[in-house]
């Protein structure tokens, strides 16, 4: 099931009627608004895990704590996820786990760390006080499209922490972003804050591999334009820098590069947080400029403070990051007066980030402010449909987090919520993470953080109203 931009704004057409119309829904307690009908209200679930729309429906093909194929144990807060073709009507899920060194209880080796026995030291980055892999890293899951099924999974990448969003690189590998700058010291052997490259054909451990060159600081997520080759990269502060990284070449990312650290034309006086005065209201754009960063392992971990002294834009914690058709969307999770959330659209030019292009960046908007939480709050990992629309997870701490989407028109509407509860019926209010489709459009896949569950969803996709 493949769909066009062009063939989802003419079944948009098709309902006219319904456009412009805000709809309120508040099932089980809880409002949300849609500025578009999208696919209709969210249905109560039975089974009070995860609601959606009518004629939509999911399984849980993996959850926290599960025996893996290679005989550990399916690792806790599961976070940002890529999905990749696996030939034979398969796709390959990467999955990150943002586990501290403190969590040895929900990571792949048992809370003693007996089931990390036999594994080869140079399959793990570093090890805690005990001797145990640091519980962070990624697994692989194989999943059968045709039949439904989970075909396998295991653990790819041991040894780092935090390991919280990440991207899709256009040669079928997995960017992991490591959350933390945990430095050497006590219990700790390695400087944390990295960047790994997971290929999803691995079939085993991979051997971990930080790409320095993308600097040290509190990675969220990466991007790549895969026209250019050029890299972009969220950090998770809230005085975060946006960043972009310039390979030697684009193919072996760990053969070293320039990082730039994004700024606009009117100067370090630009604030485009919104929280003091207003910078930009949704719709407006901004030229930017690039900044030339040194000094980028940072073992001060003070990158972000050099590059905003030297011009470097200030944003709310970025987050999310997803490269569409020619352009790169941006989360900032605490941006906006309210601190409800932005969602910018990055725009390059032709040739940016080629040599002699260095005079010519793109321009950046506002895409998305709420003002009301209902409609949006606190966006996180995101990704863009097959037919464009951007898929949105939300990561706040009141209500519940729900699976948002957003129109190539800026208009917001809900795809799906998280209702899951305890045993003894308190809502579980965890994040939503990971988001991503299959290669046909057919399926999204979308975790559940903790107590971590990945869902695959399926429906009628085609049935959006505008």
């Amino acid at each position: 099931m493949a769909y066009s931009r062009r063939s989802f704004l003419a079944l948009a057409a098709t309902s006219a009627a319904f456009a412009g119309v805000p709809q309120a829904f508040g099932q089980t307690g809880v409002t949300y608004r849609n500025e578009v009908t999208g696919y209709g209200p969210l249905i109560p679930d039975p089974k009070g895990l995860f609601e959606l729309p009518e004629g939509f429906s999911y399984r849980v093909i993996s959850e926290a704590g599960q025996r893996m194929d290679d005989g550990l144990l399916t690792p806790d807060k599961m976070d940002g996820m890529g999905c990749f073709p696996a030939g034979r009507g398969r796709v390959a899920l990467v999955r990150n786990h943002e586990l501290r060194p403190t969590e040895p209880g929900r990571s792949a080796f048992g809370a003693d760390g007996a089931l990390a026995a036999g594994i080869p030291a140079d399959r793990v980055f570093d090890r805690t006080a005990l001797g145990h892999p640091m519980p962070g890293g990624t697994t692989t899951l194989i999943y059968d499209l045709r039949a439904g099924r989970l075909v396998s999974q295991h653990l790819s990448l041991a040894g780092t922490s935090t390991n919280c969003a990440g991207g899709l690189t256009p040669w079928g590998s997995w960017l992991t972003c490591e959350e933390t700058t945990l430095a050497k010291g006590p219990g700790v052997s390695q400087d944390h804050g990295w960047v790994f490259e997971v290929p999803a054909d691995a079939r085993g451990l991979v051997e971990p591999h930080p790409i320095r060159a993308m600097g040290r600081f509190r990675h969220e997520a990466a991007a790549i334009d895969p026209r250019t080759g050029v890299v972009y990269l969220t950090e998770d502060t809230a005085d975060s820098l946006i960043y972009r990284y310039l390979p030697n070449d684009r193919r072996r990312l760990h053969s070293g590069g320039r990082l730039q650290a994004l700024g606009f034309r009117e100067g370090a006086q630009a604030d485009p947080r919104n929280k003091v005065e207003r910078f930009w209201s949704p719709g407006d754009w901004r030229d930017v400029v690039w900044i030339d960063l040194d000094g980028v392992e940072s073992p001060a971990d003070d990158l972000r403070l050099r590059g905003a002294a030297r011009g470097a834009a200030r944003f709310a914690r970025g987050e999310g990051l997803w490269f569409g058709d020619g352009e790169l969307f941006i989360t900032c999770t605490s941006g906006g007066p309210a601190a409800h959330g932005q969602i910018l659209r990055y725009v390059p030019s032709r040739r940016e980030g080629r040599p002699g292009e260095a005079d010519r960046p793109g321009r950046l908007q506002l895409f998305v402010e709420p003002s009301d939480p209902a409609v949006m709050s606190m966006a996180d990992n995101i990704a863009v449909a097959p037919w464009g629309h951007l898929f949105v997870c939300e990561d706040k701490g009141v209500g519940q987090n729900q699976l948002k989407a957003v129109t190539p028109k800026g208009q917001v509407y809900a795809v799906g919520r998280n209702v899951m509860a305890s045993p003894q019926g308190v809502p579980i209010n965890t994040e939503l993470a990971g988001v991503c489709f299959s290669p046909d459009g057919a399926t999204l896949f979308v975790n559940l953080y903790m107590p971590g569950k990945t869902l695959a969803i399926t429906g009628p996709w085609n049935r959006f109203r505008a």
